[in-house]
């Protein structure tokens, strides 16, 4: 079966569970805008970005290494999931750290914070350049060329499993922390992968809630980066209100296409100057 089927399947299910609970169209924190963001966004990582990517790199690789085109094709399955764990999940959760590090590189992720509310409609919300250049993409576009296509699919069905259920308004993980069965059995689970209670505190609008953490919970497929590289939070809890607390309002053109849209604080820069130089100009 077409991997892209299985991720859609994916998709829809977790949509349809935030349909049956009321939350996934028109929700209270929603603006006007955020639906556009979100439609726009998916359709350029699917038809544009990713495929860009995925596709330069494999060109780039059959010009630099024409003789290692399917080299590791033959090679057993643990080490190409480890290859793709590494140069693939790995390399994210260090380009998501460095967008929460680097202003430049936050104003193309900001988008996918902008949303005040968990849902599966902002698992794709970014800016376009921030997948076009995002580098994980890009090594598996050269993991492909080097014959890890079949087990890519494999693997990109789970990760995109995974984060669409740590993004999802459905709490998957609720009633397994409640269950006393399961509780402990949640404690390995919520250290290894990303899910809805450590991943919704990296969207929190107060960090002095005691759930969110803005310098935090950065993994994709596997929360367990966080918890090697010192950036993991774990409160088996939720924040109330989600989004950026403190930013100025960007339109949609900004979050989707910034630098090539400036920003508001650009715009309000650049009249502040312009007014200076009017004010200097001799009359």
């Amino acid at each position: 079966m077409n991997y892209q089927i299985v991720i859609l399947a994916v998709f829809i299910l977790f949509a349809l569970k935030e349909a049956i609970n009321g939350g996934l169209f028109n929700k209270k924190t929603e603006e006007s805008s955020d639906s556009i963001v979100e439609a726009i966004s998916t359709v350029l990582l699917f038809a544009v970005s990713q495929p860009f990517a995925l596709f330069s790199a494999a060109f780039l690789m059959s010009l630099a290494f024409p003789q290692y085109e399917g080299a590791l094709a033959d090679t057993s399955i643990f080490l190409q999931i480890l290859l793709l764990l590494i140069f693939d999940d790995l390399m994210q959760y260090w380009w998501h750290r460095a967008s929460h590090t680097f202003m430049w590189l936050y104003n193309l992720h900001r988008a996918h914070h902008n949303a005040k509310y968990m849902s599966v409609r902002i698992v794709f919300r970014n800016n376009f350049f921030y997948y076009a250049m995002m580098p994980s993409l890009w090594f598996s576009g050269a993991l492909i060329y080097l014959g890890l296509g079949w087990v890519y699919a494999f693997y990109l069905v789970v990760k995109l499993t995974v984060i669409i259920g740590a993004h999802s308004e459905w709490k998957w993980d609720r009633p397994l922390y409640e269950n006393k069965y399961t509780s402990k059995f949640m404690w390995v689970v919520e250290r290894l992968i990303s899910t809805p209670s450590t991943h919704s505190a990296h969207h929190g609008y107060n960090d002095e809630d005691g759930v969110t953490t803005y310098k935090g919970n950065y993994g994709n497929l596997l929360f367990l980066w966080d918890v090697i590289f010192g950036t993991a939070k774990i409160t088996r809890r939720y924040p109330e209100r989600y989004g950026v607390k403190g930013m100025l309002k960007a339109q949609w053109q900004e979050q989707l296409f910034w630098p090539l849209v400036p920003s508001a604080l650009q715009k309000k820069r650049k009249a502040q100057k312009q007014l200076e130089q009017d004010a200097q100009s001799p009359q």
